[in-house]
Protein backbone atom coordinates (compact mmCIF):
# COMPACT_ATOMS: atom_id res chain seq x y z
CA UNK A 1 0.00 0.00 0.00
CA UNK A 2 3.06 2.44 0.67
CA UNK A 3 5.43 1.17 -2.13
CA UNK A 4 4.29 3.74 -4.19
CA UNK A 5 4.95 6.61 -2.04
CA UNK A 6 8.07 5.01 -0.51
CA UNK A 7 9.73 4.42 -4.22
CA UNK A 8 8.76 8.21 -4.91
CA UNK A 9 10.37 9.39 -2.05
CA UNK A 10 13.47 7.67 -2.55
CA UNK A 11 13.58 8.45 -5.88
CA UNK A 12 13.45 12.25 -5.52
CA UNK A 13 16.98 11.53 -3.69
CA UNK A 14 18.81 9.52 -6.18
CA UNK A 15 16.95 10.03 -9.30
CA UNK A 16 16.76 6.71 -10.49
CA UNK A 17 13.77 4.63 -10.28
CA UNK A 18 15.72 1.18 -10.40
CA UNK A 19 18.00 2.16 -7.58
CA UNK A 20 14.87 3.88 -5.39
CA UNK A 21 13.03 0.44 -6.07
CA UNK A 22 16.13 -1.63 -4.45
CA UNK A 23 16.73 1.05 -1.76
CA UNK A 24 12.74 0.89 -1.04
CA UNK A 25 13.31 -2.91 -0.69
CA UNK A 26 16.37 -2.47 1.85
CA UNK A 27 13.47 -0.72 3.91
CA UNK A 28 11.31 -3.27 3.72
CA UNK A 29 14.11 -6.30 4.73
CA UNK A 30 15.00 -3.29 7.82
CA UNK A 31 11.35 -3.73 8.81
CA UNK A 32 11.37 -7.37 9.02
CA UNK A 33 14.53 -7.49 10.96
CA UNK A 34 13.34 -4.82 13.43
CA UNK A 35 9.30 -4.54 13.68
CA UNK A 36 9.11 -8.44 14.99
CA UNK A 37 11.32 -7.57 17.99
CA UNK A 38 10.11 -3.85 18.53
CA UNK A 39 6.93 -3.87 17.43
CA UNK A 40 5.05 -2.41 14.30
CA UNK A 41 5.27 1.29 14.35
CA UNK A 42 1.92 3.24 14.45
CA UNK A 43 2.88 4.83 11.00
CA UNK A 44 4.47 2.34 8.97
CA UNK A 45 4.75 3.91 5.69
CA UNK A 46 6.23 7.19 7.52
CA UNK A 47 8.78 4.37 8.99
CA UNK A 48 9.58 2.94 5.94
CA UNK A 49 9.78 6.40 3.95
CA UNK A 50 12.50 7.59 6.72
CA UNK A 51 14.76 4.79 6.29
CA UNK A 52 14.14 4.31 3.01
CA UNK A 53 15.43 8.36 2.63
CA UNK A 54 18.63 7.30 4.73
CA UNK A 55 19.46 4.46 2.42
CA UNK A 56 19.39 6.92 -0.50
CA UNK A 57 21.30 9.95 1.04
CA UNK A 58 24.07 6.78 2.25
CA UNK A 59 23.99 6.04 -1.68
CA UNK A 60 24.39 9.53 -2.48
CA UNK A 61 27.10 9.91 -0.04
CA UNK A 62 28.94 6.77 -1.43
CA UNK A 63 28.83 8.55 -5.11
CA UNK A 64 30.26 11.17 -3.18
CA UNK A 65 27.82 13.83 -4.01
CA UNK A 66 27.83 15.65 -1.26
CA UNK A 67 27.10 19.26 -1.48
CA UNK A 68 24.74 21.89 0.08
CA UNK A 69 21.86 20.10 -1.86
CA UNK A 70 22.35 16.59 0.13
CA UNK A 71 22.73 18.98 2.98
CA UNK A 72 18.95 20.49 2.37
CA UNK A 73 18.14 16.85 1.95
CA UNK A 74 20.07 15.44 4.87
CA UNK A 75 18.27 18.27 7.22
CA UNK A 76 16.15 16.71 9.88
CA UNK A 77 16.71 13.36 9.44
CA UNK A 78 17.87 12.46 12.85
CA UNK A 79 19.28 9.24 14.20
CA UNK A 80 15.83 8.32 15.47
CA UNK A 81 13.04 6.79 13.08
CA UNK A 82 10.43 8.69 12.96
CA UNK A 83 6.72 7.52 12.99
CA UNK A 84 4.70 11.05 12.12
CA UNK A 85 4.94 13.20 9.09
CA UNK A 86 4.00 16.94 9.12
CA UNK A 87 1.66 18.37 6.61
CA UNK A 88 4.74 19.71 4.63
CA UNK A 89 6.25 16.37 4.59
CA UNK A 90 3.30 15.08 3.46
CA UNK A 91 2.58 17.69 0.55
CA UNK A 92 6.43 16.90 -0.66
CA UNK A 93 5.78 13.38 -0.43
CA UNK A 94 2.77 13.70 -2.57
CA UNK A 95 4.62 15.60 -5.27
CA UNK A 96 7.25 12.80 -5.15
CA UNK A 97 4.55 10.25 -6.41
CA UNK A 98 3.26 13.03 -8.96
CA UNK A 99 6.83 12.58 -10.23
CA UNK A 100 6.89 9.05 -9.80
CA UNK A 101 3.75 8.77 -12.23
CA UNK A 102 5.32 10.90 -15.05
CA UNK A 103 8.59 8.80 -14.81
CA UNK A 104 7.21 5.58 -15.09
CA UNK A 105 4.42 6.62 -17.86
CA UNK A 106 7.29 8.52 -19.96
CA UNK A 107 6.47 8.27 -23.82
CA UNK A 108 10.00 6.72 -24.35
CA UNK A 109 8.52 3.38 -23.45
CA UNK A 110 6.27 1.51 -24.86
CA UNK A 111 2.69 1.37 -23.59
CA UNK A 112 2.92 -2.43 -22.30
CA UNK A 113 6.20 -1.55 -20.60
CA UNK A 114 4.70 2.18 -19.16
CA UNK A 115 2.08 -0.25 -17.89
CA UNK A 116 4.44 -2.82 -16.44
CA UNK A 117 6.43 -0.25 -14.61
CA UNK A 118 3.35 1.82 -12.93
CA UNK A 119 1.78 -1.34 -11.41
CA UNK A 120 4.62 -2.43 -9.93
CA UNK A 121 5.95 1.00 -8.60
CA UNK A 122 3.47 3.11 -7.90
CA UNK A 123 0.62 0.30 -8.20
CA UNK A 124 3.02 -1.75 -5.96
CA UNK A 125 2.36 -4.86 -7.68
CA UNK A 126 4.70 -8.06 -7.95
CA UNK A 127 6.19 -9.30 -11.16
CA UNK A 128 4.03 -12.37 -10.59
CA UNK A 129 0.65 -10.29 -9.89
CA UNK A 130 1.30 -8.72 -13.34
CA UNK A 131 2.31 -11.50 -14.91
CA UNK A 132 -0.91 -13.19 -14.62
CA UNK A 133 -3.03 -9.46 -14.88
CA UNK A 134 -1.86 -9.67 -18.22
CA UNK A 135 -1.49 -13.38 -18.64
CA UNK A 136 2.03 -13.69 -19.51
CA UNK A 137 4.98 -15.11 -17.66
CA UNK A 138 7.34 -13.31 -14.86
CA UNK A 139 10.24 -13.62 -16.68
CA UNK A 140 8.73 -11.62 -19.12
CA UNK A 141 7.14 -9.22 -17.13
CA UNK A 142 10.70 -8.81 -15.38
CA UNK A 143 12.19 -8.47 -18.66
CA UNK A 144 9.99 -5.41 -19.43
CA UNK A 145 10.62 -3.85 -15.99
CA UNK A 146 14.80 -4.21 -16.44
CA UNK A 147 14.52 -2.55 -19.89
CA UNK A 148 12.19 0.12 -18.52
CA UNK A 149 14.33 0.93 -16.08
CA UNK A 150 17.30 0.79 -18.53
CA UNK A 151 15.34 2.59 -20.79
CA UNK A 152 14.82 5.82 -18.66
CA UNK A 153 18.30 5.48 -17.36
CA UNK A 154 20.32 5.90 -20.80
CA UNK A 155 17.76 8.43 -21.74
CA UNK A 156 18.31 10.53 -18.90
CA UNK A 157 14.84 10.93 -18.06
CA UNK A 158 14.72 13.31 -15.14
CA UNK A 159 12.77 12.55 -12.03
CA UNK A 160 9.92 15.23 -12.26
CA UNK A 161 6.92 16.66 -13.51
CA UNK A 162 7.56 18.09 -16.78
CA UNK A 163 6.84 21.90 -17.86
CA UNK A 164 3.82 23.04 -19.03
CA UNK A 165 4.62 22.89 -22.70
CA UNK A 166 5.43 18.83 -22.29
CA UNK A 167 2.73 18.31 -19.32
CA UNK A 168 -0.23 17.65 -21.75
CA UNK A 169 0.95 15.27 -24.13
CA UNK A 170 2.60 13.43 -21.23
CA UNK A 171 -0.45 13.66 -19.05
CA UNK A 172 -2.10 11.76 -22.47
CA UNK A 173 0.67 9.14 -21.57
CA UNK A 174 -0.44 8.66 -17.52
CA UNK A 175 -4.22 8.25 -18.57
CA UNK A 176 -3.31 6.20 -21.42
CA UNK A 177 -1.47 3.50 -18.90
CA UNK A 178 -4.12 3.76 -16.70
CA UNK A 179 -6.49 3.22 -18.95
CA UNK A 180 -5.09 0.49 -20.53
CA UNK A 181 -4.84 -1.47 -17.27
CA UNK A 182 -8.33 -1.05 -15.96
CA UNK A 183 -9.61 -2.16 -20.11
CA UNK A 184 -7.58 -4.99 -19.76
CA UNK A 185 -9.46 -6.19 -16.75
CA UNK A 186 -12.66 -4.77 -17.79
CA UNK A 187 -12.60 -7.18 -21.31
CA UNK A 188 -10.09 -9.53 -21.12
CA UNK A 189 -8.09 -9.72 -24.64
CA UNK A 190 -7.20 -13.21 -23.98
CA UNK A 191 -7.44 -15.86 -21.34
CA UNK A 192 -10.03 -18.47 -19.55
CA UNK A 193 -12.21 -15.63 -17.82
CA UNK A 194 -14.15 -12.36 -19.59
CA UNK A 195 -12.59 -10.28 -16.86
CA UNK A 196 -9.74 -10.07 -13.99
CA UNK A 197 -11.84 -8.10 -11.71
CA UNK A 198 -7.88 -6.95 -10.07
CA UNK A 199 -7.38 -5.55 -12.80
CA UNK A 200 -9.86 -3.57 -12.78
CA UNK A 201 -9.73 -2.66 -9.08
CA UNK A 202 -6.08 -1.20 -10.10
CA UNK A 203 -6.93 0.94 -12.78
CA UNK A 204 -9.38 2.53 -10.61
CA UNK A 205 -7.19 2.99 -7.73
CA UNK A 206 -4.46 4.84 -9.84
CA UNK A 207 -7.26 6.64 -11.44
CA UNK A 208 -8.08 7.71 -7.96
CA UNK A 209 -4.56 8.40 -7.31
CA UNK A 210 -3.74 10.77 -10.67
CA UNK A 211 -7.60 12.51 -9.53
CA UNK A 212 -5.71 13.13 -6.04
CA UNK A 213 -2.16 14.19 -7.36
CA UNK A 214 -3.85 16.82 -10.59
CA UNK A 215 -7.04 17.81 -9.00
CA UNK A 216 -7.62 20.84 -11.38
CA UNK A 217 -7.14 18.42 -14.74
CA UNK A 218 -10.76 18.44 -16.62
CA UNK A 219 -9.61 15.34 -18.44
CA UNK A 220 -7.83 13.30 -15.18
CA UNK A 221 -11.63 13.68 -13.63
CA UNK A 222 -12.70 12.35 -17.20
CA UNK A 223 -11.19 9.34 -16.72
CA UNK A 224 -11.76 9.10 -12.69
CA UNK A 225 -15.25 9.53 -13.97
CA UNK A 226 -15.25 6.70 -16.45
CA UNK A 227 -13.54 3.90 -14.88
CA UNK A 228 -15.82 4.89 -11.46
CA UNK A 229 -18.89 4.00 -13.60
CA UNK A 230 -17.79 1.33 -15.66
CA UNK A 231 -16.42 -0.21 -12.32
CA UNK A 232 -19.93 -0.14 -10.80
CA UNK A 233 -21.30 -2.97 -13.54
CA UNK A 234 -18.43 -5.39 -12.70
CA UNK A 235 -20.83 -7.82 -10.42
CA UNK A 236 -23.80 -7.69 -13.08
CA UNK A 237 -21.62 -8.31 -15.97
CA UNK A 238 -21.03 -11.95 -15.72
CA UNK A 239 -23.72 -15.11 -14.75
CA UNK A 240 -22.63 -17.63 -12.30
CA UNK A 241 -20.48 -19.15 -14.08
CA UNK A 242 -18.27 -16.70 -15.51
CA UNK A 243 -20.35 -16.73 -18.49
CA UNK A 244 -20.52 -12.94 -19.82
CA UNK A 245 -23.81 -10.70 -19.81
CA UNK A 246 -24.83 -8.09 -22.33
CA UNK A 247 -25.18 -4.28 -21.31
CA UNK A 248 -28.81 -4.90 -22.51
CA UNK A 249 -29.19 -8.22 -20.58
CA UNK A 250 -27.61 -7.31 -16.78
CA UNK A 251 -29.44 -7.04 -13.86
CA UNK A 252 -29.40 -3.44 -13.48
CA UNK A 253 -29.90 -3.60 -9.34
CA UNK A 254 -26.87 -4.98 -9.17
CA UNK A 255 -24.69 -2.11 -10.38
CA UNK A 256 -23.44 -0.38 -7.83
CA UNK A 257 -25.02 2.73 -7.25
CA UNK A 258 -22.07 4.17 -4.56
CA UNK A 259 -19.37 3.94 -7.35
CA UNK A 260 -22.41 5.36 -10.60
CA UNK A 261 -22.59 8.55 -7.46
CA UNK A 262 -18.24 8.79 -7.27
CA UNK A 263 -18.58 8.99 -11.46
CA UNK A 264 -21.10 11.64 -11.97
CA UNK A 265 -19.81 13.61 -9.16
CA UNK A 266 -16.14 13.23 -11.16
CA UNK A 267 -17.81 13.79 -14.04
CA UNK A 268 -19.33 17.27 -12.53
CA UNK A 269 -15.87 18.18 -11.53
CA UNK A 270 -14.47 17.61 -15.02
CA UNK A 271 -17.08 20.20 -16.42
CA UNK A 272 -16.47 22.82 -13.84
CA UNK A 273 -12.91 22.64 -14.65
CA UNK A 274 -13.77 23.17 -18.84
CA UNK A 275 -12.92 26.34 -20.37
CA UNK A 276 -16.20 27.98 -20.84
CA UNK A 277 -16.04 27.66 -24.65
CA UNK A 278 -13.34 24.63 -24.82
CA UNK A 279 -14.53 21.26 -25.86
CA UNK A 280 -14.26 18.17 -23.89
CA UNK A 281 -11.33 15.61 -24.07
CA UNK A 282 -11.63 12.31 -24.74
CA UNK A 283 -12.06 10.83 -21.28
CA UNK A 284 -14.72 13.61 -20.33
CA UNK A 285 -16.75 12.15 -23.85
CA UNK A 286 -16.48 8.51 -22.78
CA UNK A 287 -17.86 9.63 -19.42
CA UNK A 288 -20.33 11.16 -20.67
CA UNK A 289 -21.25 8.47 -22.62
CA UNK A 290 -21.01 5.92 -19.70
CA UNK A 291 -23.02 8.57 -17.48
CA UNK A 292 -26.03 8.37 -19.93
CA UNK A 293 -25.95 4.19 -19.60
CA UNK A 294 -25.42 4.79 -15.79
CA UNK A 295 -29.01 7.09 -15.29
CA UNK A 296 -31.19 4.66 -17.47
CA UNK A 297 -32.40 2.52 -14.84
CA UNK A 298 -34.21 0.15 -17.85
CA UNK A 299 -32.74 -0.40 -21.38
CA UNK A 300 -35.41 1.81 -23.08
CA UNK A 301 -34.59 4.46 -21.07
CA UNK A 302 -30.95 4.78 -22.46
CA UNK A 303 -30.81 8.59 -24.01
CA UNK A 304 -29.24 6.80 -27.75
CA UNK A 305 -29.59 9.99 -29.71
CA UNK A 306 -27.41 11.61 -26.69
CA UNK A 307 -25.09 8.55 -27.22
CA UNK A 308 -24.93 8.85 -30.81
CA UNK A 309 -24.17 12.91 -30.31
CA UNK A 310 -20.99 12.19 -27.70
CA UNK A 311 -19.38 9.62 -30.09
CA UNK A 312 -19.89 11.67 -33.04
CA UNK A 313 -17.78 14.51 -31.16
CA UNK A 314 -15.31 11.75 -29.78
CA UNK A 315 -14.65 10.58 -33.13
CA UNK A 316 -13.95 14.49 -34.04
CA UNK A 317 -11.64 14.32 -30.94
CA UNK A 318 -9.28 11.32 -31.66
CA UNK A 319 -10.38 9.98 -35.07
CA UNK A 320 -10.46 6.24 -34.72
CA UNK A 321 -12.34 3.48 -36.46
CA UNK A 322 -13.04 1.91 -32.97
CA UNK A 323 -14.84 5.13 -32.44
CA UNK A 324 -17.01 5.11 -35.34
CA UNK A 325 -18.10 1.40 -34.98
CA UNK A 326 -19.54 1.86 -31.56
CA UNK A 327 -21.43 5.28 -33.13
CA UNK A 328 -22.49 2.50 -35.46
CA UNK A 329 -23.84 1.10 -32.26
CA UNK A 330 -25.54 4.09 -30.68
CA UNK A 331 -26.85 5.08 -33.87
CA UNK A 332 -28.29 1.56 -34.89
CA UNK A 333 -29.93 1.79 -30.80
CA UNK A 334 -30.99 5.26 -31.94
CA UNK A 335 -32.43 5.63 -35.68
CA UNK A 336 -32.63 1.55 -36.42
CA UNK A 337 -30.53 -1.18 -37.37
CA UNK A 338 -30.72 -0.79 -40.69
CA UNK A 339 -28.90 2.90 -39.98
CA UNK A 340 -26.57 1.00 -37.84
CA UNK A 341 -25.32 -1.52 -40.55
CA UNK A 342 -24.89 1.12 -42.93
CA UNK A 343 -22.52 3.02 -40.91
CA UNK A 344 -20.31 -0.58 -40.00
CA UNK A 345 -20.35 -1.64 -43.09
CA UNK A 346 -18.34 1.37 -44.58
CA UNK A 347 -15.81 0.12 -41.86
CA UNK A 348 -15.28 -2.93 -43.54
CA UNK A 349 -12.55 -2.38 -45.36
CA UNK A 350 -10.49 -0.50 -42.24
CA UNK A 351 -6.91 -2.14 -42.11
CA UNK A 352 -6.84 -1.06 -38.29
CA UNK A 353 -9.81 -3.34 -38.04
CA UNK A 354 -8.95 -6.35 -40.50
CA UNK A 355 -8.24 -8.42 -37.09
CA UNK A 356 -10.95 -7.24 -34.84
CA UNK A 357 -13.59 -9.53 -33.89
CA UNK A 358 -16.00 -6.94 -32.86
CA UNK A 359 -16.40 -5.73 -36.35
CA UNK A 360 -18.06 -9.10 -37.59
CA UNK A 361 -19.92 -8.78 -33.96
CA UNK A 362 -21.81 -5.75 -34.14
CA UNK A 363 -22.60 -6.85 -37.69
CA UNK A 364 -24.01 -10.29 -37.12
CA UNK A 365 -26.03 -8.20 -34.51
CA UNK A 366 -27.66 -5.56 -36.57
CA UNK A 367 -28.56 -7.76 -39.66
CA UNK A 368 -29.87 -11.04 -36.99
CA UNK A 369 -31.81 -7.53 -35.64
CA UNK A 370 -33.37 -7.16 -39.32
CA UNK A 371 -33.85 -10.76 -39.96
CA UNK A 372 -30.92 -11.78 -41.72
CA UNK A 373 -29.97 -14.75 -39.77
CA UNK A 374 -28.16 -16.16 -42.32
CA UNK A 375 -26.00 -13.66 -42.68
CA UNK A 376 -25.75 -12.91 -38.84
CA UNK A 377 -24.78 -16.76 -38.17
CA UNK A 378 -20.98 -16.04 -40.85
CA UNK A 379 -20.65 -12.70 -39.15
CA UNK A 380 -20.83 -14.37 -35.29
CA UNK A 381 -18.44 -17.30 -36.80
CA UNK A 382 -16.01 -14.76 -38.23
CA UNK A 383 -15.61 -12.71 -34.82
CA UNK A 384 -15.81 -15.91 -32.45
CA UNK A 385 -12.57 -17.04 -34.81
CA UNK A 386 -11.00 -14.00 -34.12
CA UNK A 387 -11.71 -13.10 -30.20
CA UNK A 388 -8.64 -14.38 -28.59
CA UNK A 389 -11.29 -15.04 -25.16
CA UNK A 390 -12.67 -18.17 -24.45
CA UNK A 391 -15.58 -16.71 -22.82
CA UNK A 392 -16.36 -14.38 -25.44
CA UNK A 393 -15.72 -17.28 -28.06
CA UNK A 394 -18.09 -18.90 -26.35
CA UNK A 395 -20.84 -16.50 -26.43
CA UNK A 396 -20.38 -15.47 -30.16
CA UNK A 397 -20.88 -19.05 -30.80
CA UNK A 398 -24.10 -19.34 -28.75
CA UNK A 399 -25.30 -16.35 -30.93
CA UNK A 400 -24.52 -17.77 -34.32
CA UNK A 401 -26.24 -21.27 -33.50
CA UNK A 402 -29.52 -18.94 -32.35
CA UNK A 403 -29.54 -17.65 -35.99
CA UNK A 404 -30.25 -21.17 -36.97
CA UNK A 405 -33.67 -21.93 -34.72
Amino acid sequence: MEGGRVVAAVAAIVGDVGQAEELAQDAVLAALEQWPRDGVPANPGAWLTTVGKRRALDAVRRRQTRDRTLAELGRGLDEQVTEDFDAAVEERIEDDLLRLVFVACHPVLSPIARAALTLRLVGGLTTGEIARAFLTTEATVGQRITRAKQTLASAGVPFEVPGPTERADRLDSVLEVVYLIFNEGYAATAGDDWMRPALCQEGLRLARQVQGLMPDEPEVHGLAALLEIQASRTGARTGPDGEPILLDDQDRSRWDRLLVRRGLAALDRARSLREPAGHPGRYVLQAEIAACHARARTPPETDWARIAACYAELARVVPSPVVELNRAVAVAYAEGPAAGLALARRLADEPALAHYHLLPSVLGDLLAKLGRHAQARVEFERAAALTGNARERALLLDRAAACDR
